[in-house]
């Protein structure tokens, strides 16, 4: 090499950081491993069996999300492993609400400069939510980019396949008039209406991450923003398993809103009274703040609900104890009704 030789991490790449950032996270990767998973950390491509998972005549389900500017608020505070947790239970969720039973996850890190402790620390916050959960981390990509990425910048994105059982799927074709809404409480914002909520409380309201407001209840702002995402799967597997839950809607971003007319199909409404649960602290700061208008509030944000399940009224109170035994919180919050497949508002009307 001469002197004036030029090397790929003076161009801003640098390979070792990417090795390190790897070797650190090998452990929690090697912890998720399930029977289905036929090759060790590294190769080119991971390699699954699902019929070692008992699901060799399933329906595949795949979908791919990211954690949008929650990063964001990730990086001012410098922790990194809650939004790789935040990204798999989202995208589990997101296949749950079909039926699947979530299999194996991959993940996309891409960032202007490849920090070790940063990347391993998104990449072990994916390998325990993936061990949490029973699936594998069964690969992913690091890509360093500098000038495509500014310093300092980084992003997360991940990629599930799931199996449902061809007769098992939910695809809102069960759903029918009559229906009982059943609301389980979000942690927060989940993933979705950061931009948003950002804008508010430290534009708008002038807070600081570190700020306690009474709102959040000894919370700081910080951590009211970071809650997790929650995954879903181990309460409602059972209850998917016995076939009790016709339908169900993941409250992301669009809300209530957006989200439940997804599975609603053509010829029946959903109608909610938003007195069946209290917003939580976060929730009320950000409408009062925003000045916000009931259909913006709905649709940018969850408004503490995480997860709608629709359910026959003859099983509604056996799902409800189900969900209480384990230690789930859960609302009637709504009803089924003929309509157009839109979401309407009666208030006040549940008993």
């Amino acid at each position: 090499m001469t002197s004036d030789s030029l090397t790929y991490k003076q161009a801003g790449v640098d390979i070792d950081a990417q090795e390190e950032a790897l070797a650190l996270s090998k452990a929690a990767i090697k912890r998720s491993a399930t029977a289905g998973v036929l090759a060790d950390v590294g190769l080119f491509g991971g390699l699954f069996d699902p019929a070692k998972m008992g699901c060799g005549n399933s329906v595949l389900v795949a979908s791919a999300d990211g954690v949008g500017t929650k990063l964001d608020v990730a990086k001012k505070v410098g922790i990194y492993d809650t939004v790789g947790r935040d990204l798999v239970q989202h995208c589990i969720d997101d296949i749950l609400v079909q039926g699947a039973r979530p299999l194996f996850f991959m993940d996309y890190v891409g960032t202007g400069r490849l920090d070790p402790k940063v990347v391993s620390g998104l990449i072990q916050g994916c390998a325990d939510a993936c061990t949490d959960n029973g699936l594998a981390l069964l690969g992913g990509e690091t890509a360093e980019m500098p000038g495509l990425y500014a310093e300092g910048d980084f992003d997360l994105v991940g990629f599930i396949v799931g199996a449902v059982e061809r007769d098992r799927i939910l695809d809102g074709s069960r759903v029918k008039s009559g229906q009982v809404l059943l609301g389980l409480p979000s942690l927060g914002l989940h993933t979705n209406g950061y931009s948003l909520a950002r804008m508010i409380l430290f534009d708008r309201l002038g807070l600081s991450l570190e700020d306690k407001p009474a709102e959040l209840e000894g919370r700081t702002v910080a951590e009211a923003l970071l809650a997790p995402h929650k995954s879903y799967y181990s309460a409602l597997w059972p209850l998917l398993e016995t076939q009790k839950i016709a339908a169900m809607a993941h409250i992301t971003g669009g809300g209530l809103i957006d989200n439940v007319p997804r599975i609603l199909g053509e010829n029946y409404d959903a109608v909610f009274d938003r007195q069946s649960w209290t917003r939580p602290g976060l929730f009320r700061m950000l409408v009062d703040g925003g000045k916000l208008a009931d259909e913006e509030s709905y649709r940018a944000f969850n408004m503490g609900i995480g997860m709608v399940l629709f359910v026959d009224e003859g099983d509604a109170e056996g799902v409800i104890s189900d969900l209480n035994a384990r230690g789930e919180e859960v609302h009637r919050i709504g009803w089924v009704q003929a309509g157009k497949g839109v979401v309407k508002w009666d208030d006040g009307g549940l008993s």
